[in-house]
C-alpha cells in the first residue's frame, strides 16, 4: 500500500499529466479538494500587503477568499498569522461568530457550513494558506486531516520549485524530507537566509534548488548547512558548485553524493 506522501504526489502528477503540463499548485488544490470531499478550495499567498489570492477552484471559493481579506478576519487570516491549522467544523457556532463577527455570518449567508485553513509553511517561513470550504457542517475525518496537511506541504514544495524555476519530480518529493526533517530544514533555511541576505522563504528555495541540481535530498543538504559543511553566497547561482564565492562544501566540494 502506498504511503500518504506517495499517494498525494501521485494524484497531483496524474492531474498534471492529464493537462499535459508540469505539476502546479493548482493541480494540488484540485486533488486536495477531491481527497477531502470539500465543496471548494482557495489558495492565498503572503505578500507585503498581506494575503493575495493565487488560485480558487470556483467562483464561490474565490468570493470567500476575497471576503476574508476585505474584512481582515477569518480562518485564512488567522492561519497565516498562527502556528497551525484553523479548523472550523461549524461556522454557525457561537464561538465562530465571536471570533469572526463579520466573516462568519457572511460566509454562513453564502451557504458555507465549515472552513478549514492550512498554513503553507515550513517553520517560520510562511508562504500562504490553503482553505477548504464545505457547505455542510462537520469535522474532517482523521484521514482527511492528514491528507490536507500533506497537500499543504506539497503546495509549499511546488511553490518553492516554481520560484526557483525547477520542476518538482515525484521521485524527489516523496522521501518525507519536509515532514520528517522539518526542524532541521527550517534551521538550515534560517542560516542560509543570513548567508544570502534574503528572506527565509527565498533561502529555502535556494536550498531546494541546490538539492535538485546536485541530485541530493533536501534533508541531506540541510544537515550539511547546519553542520557548517556547506554555506551559500549571494554572488553565485543556485547551481554553482565551484569557486570560492559559491556554495562551500568543506567535505565535498561539488556538493554531490560521493
Amino acid at each position: 500500500m502506498q504511503n500518504r506522501a506517495t499517494r498525494v504526489w501521485t494524484s497531483i502528477h496524474a492531474r498534471a499529466r492529464a493537462d499535459g503540463t508540469a505539476a502546479t499548485v493548482e493541480h494540488a488544490c484540485v486533488a486536495c479538494l477531491q481527497a477531502t470531499v470539500a465543496t471548494g478550495a482557495g489558495l492565498s499567498m503572503t505578500s507585503g500587503a498581506g494575503l493575495e489570492l493565487m488560485f480558487a477552484t470556483d467562483s464561490h471559493s474565490e468570493e470567500l477568499e476575497e471576503l476574508q481579506f476585505t474584512l481582515g478576519q477569518g480562518p485564512a487570516v488567522d492561519g497565516a498569522d498562527g502556528a497551525g491549522p484553523v479548523l472550523v467544523a461549524d461556522l454557525s457556532a457561537a464561538e465562530a461568530w465571536r471570533r469572526w463577527p463579520l466573516f462568519a455570518p457572511a460566509a454562513a449567508d453564502r451557504g458555507i457550513g465549515a472552513v478549514f485553513a492550512f498554513p503553507v509553511a515550513a517553520g517560520a517561513a510562511r508562504f500562504g494558506v490553503l482553505d477548504l470550504y464545505r457547505r455542510s457542517a462537520g469535522p474532517l475525518s482523521s484521514a482527511e486531516l492528514a491528507d490536507a496537511l500533506a497537500y499543504a506541504d506539497a503546495i509549499l514544495v511546488l511553490a518553492l520549485y516554481d520560484r526557483g524555476g525547477l520542476e518538482a519530480g515525484v521521485e524527489m518529493l516523496t522521501d518525507g524530507d519536509l515532514s520528517e526533517r522539518r526542524a532541521e530544514v527550517h534551521q538550515a533555511a534560517g542560516m542560509a537566509s543570513v548567508q544570502l541576505g534574503v528572506t527565509v522563504v527565498d533561502a529555502l528555495a535556494r536550498l531546494r534548488a541546490y538539492a535538485f541540481v546536485h541530485d541530493r535530498g533536501l534533508a541531506e543538504v540541510a544537515a550539511d548547512v547546519v553542520a557548517r559543511r556547506l554555506r551559500f553566497s549571494p554572488d553565485e547561482p543556485a547551481d554553482s558548485d565551484s569557486g570560492s564565492d559559491g556554495p562551500h562544501d568543506d567535505g565535498n566540494a561539488s556538493g554531490r553524493r560521493p
